[in-house]
């Protein structure tokens, strides 16, 4: 059901005109049920035609919710509801549209909010405080209060276990391929297993990660603690890589867990016997955010940066984020150019403490430069030969201390400008 679910979706993409991105994986992964949540999607004519653009999840009584959102001072109406909702820890449903952000549209925009999470409720049979609502596309143009209300009874009677794909495709908005992601672990003697599927392709910088993102998990895990696993896995994961270094109006992770497995509750986020699952929540998470950076808009490179020997981890993390939000070394990169000096540039700018006289730089496994200057006898062909690959591995020694950070990119082509000038046509 979900291969053939996948080749449906495919068509909607082509039929959309969007290419899908060199750099995609070859399928779309087989997410399997997870007991206590059903889902699916339909066209609701947002704004697209002939494709699916609104997505909704219904989740038996009891799921927990975390959450993290965008830090933009200009949210949309979505967002600040969801921010609300989470402090009851409670969810029931999740309503997503594409095609308009529902962002800097005023009263109207929570007008809309609510009208849909009202309606949501209805149809769950729970509290608008247990529905979560996310949208993306367009800033600035309103929604009808009663549009998406009026859709989600269909949409209700349409929703199974097993319709991830479907979920997946309905969100994206410039996105060339639905991207999703599956994991189990262990909690105690109990095998739980947790499911995701994100969008994101432009409009991506890591302030909690410019993109929508929708996780759920069959494991018994109280929100507090749940919370806990979600903020460390977010801050490993999206916010570990960029596209362009924008920060979208709309970002928004919500992780739901059912509880039906029926593992013991953990007492904590740190509690020794959630370690196995949150390793598997971070690494859907990790898995999703390098399928969004693969599907960076004009992307053909996936590039790699990890810096080591700074004054610490987060000093590591902002000099990565340096060099892989340069428009100089994103363009070096996508014109096969080993122009490593854009990278010591990047460095340079990073506002941590750097020593030019200690910087290591690698592109490839390939040292050229130490102690300030170009390795003797430097050949640049091996590098060269890796800058045509499709993956790039940049590593950055500082020299100065334990930090350590590893961030993702892509490189910037003339697609990018293409997508983007016409975003709104």
């Amino acid at each position: 059901m979900v291969a053939a679910t996948f080749t449906i979706e495919r068509s909607l993409i082509a039929m959309a005109k969007l290419p899908v991105s060199p750099l995609a994986p070859k399928s779309f992964p087989t997410l399997p049920p997870i007991a206590g949540v059903r889902l699916g999607a339909m066209e609701a004519g947002i704004k697209y035609k002939g494709r699916h653009d609104l997505a909704l999840w219904l989740l038996d009584e009891g799921t927990t919710v975390a959450g993290a959102f965008t830090k933009s001072l200009t949210a949309g109406a979505p967002v600040q509801w969801c921010q609300e909702a989470l402090k009851g820890g409670k969810a029931r449903a999740i309503v997503v549209n594409s095609g308009n952000s529902n962002a800097f549209t005023g009263q109207a925009g929570r007008d809309t909010v609510k009208a849909t999470g009202e309606a949501a409720a209805k149809l769950a049979g729970c509290k608008p405080s247990e529905v979560f609502i996310a949208s993306t596309g367009v800033i600035g143009e309103p929604i009808p209060a009663d549009h998406i209300p009026s859709k989600l009874p269909t949409l209700f009677n349409m929703v199974t276990e097993d319709q991830w794909a479907f979920a997946g495709a309905a969100i994206m908005t410039t996105d060339t391929f639905p991207k999703g992601a599956t994991a189990t672990a262990k909690i105690g003697d109990v095998e739980v297993r947790v499911n995701g599927v994100a969008k994101g392709s432009g409009m991506i910088a890591p302030d909690m990660a410019t993109m929508l993102g929708f996780l759920c998990t069959d494991a018994n895990i109280p929100a507090a603690a749940l919370q806990g696993v979600l903020t460390r896995a977010v801050d490993r994961s999206f916010n570990c890589i960029t596209v362009d270094s924008d920060t979208s109006t709309s970002d928004s992770v919500v992780l739901c867990a059912t509880g039906k497995a029926g593992n013991p509750a953990p007492s904590s986020a740190d509690d020794p016997a959630l370690a196995e699952f949150a390793a598997a929540v971070e690494a859907v998470c990790l898995d999703l955010a390098q399928q969004i950076v693969r599907d960076g808009e004009g992307a053909t490179k996936f590039v790699a940066i990890t810096v080591t020997g700074a004054d610490s981890d987060a000093a590591a993390k902002r000099i990565g984020l340096s060099i892989a939000n340069s428009p100089l070394v994103k363009t070096a990169i996508a014109g096969q150019d080993a122009n490593w000096g854009r990278i010591v540039m990047a460095v340079g700018k990073s506002g941590e403490r750097a020593d030019r006289d200690l910087l290591k730089i690698r592109i490839g496994g390939v040292t050229i430069t130490d102690q300030g200057k170009v390795v003797p006898g430097y050949d640049e062909s091996p590098v060269v030969q890796h800058m045509k690959g499709q993956e790039i591995d940049i590593s950055v020694d500082i020299g100065l201390g334990q930090g350590q950070a590893t961030v993702w990119t892509c490189d910037l082509t003339h697609g990018y400008i293409t997508i983007n000038g016409d975003y709104r046509s």
